[in-house]
């Protein structure tokens, strides 16, 4: 089954290379790495702002920028949503508990 999270890490994915003029996500790639993971910080502290608030339609629009922005980060490194999937796979049935003691 194809969900929006794959629909979205596939076009994600397509965008690189592409031009920067015409595609906010290009434009991202174009400015490395980096800027791509500044810009899910960024992201990431408008949720937890409206998450503090309690506005949970500002929350659920912020979150949805996160994501977004997660994936491009994660994709700017070559790591793709499959890669993290797995991971989540590994870790299920793992007491958050023992599965951090795991890593050391």
């Amino acid at each position: 089954m194809n969900t929006a999270l794959e629909r979205l890490a596939a076009t994600i994915a397509s965008r690189k290379g592409a031009d920067p003029d015409t595609s906010w996500t290009a434009k991202l790639f174009a400015k490395g790495p980096e800027k791509c993971a500044e810009k899910f910080g960024e992201e990431a502290v408008e949720a937890i702002i409206e998450a503090v608030k309690g506005d949970r339609a500002k929350l659920t629009s912020e979150a949805a920028d996160v994501i977004y922005h997660l994936l491009v980060m994660l994709a700017a490194r070559d790591v793709t949503l499959a890669d993290v999937q797995a991971e989540l796979e590994r870790r299920e049935g793992t007491s958050g508990i023992a599965e951090k003691a795991s890593r050391g």
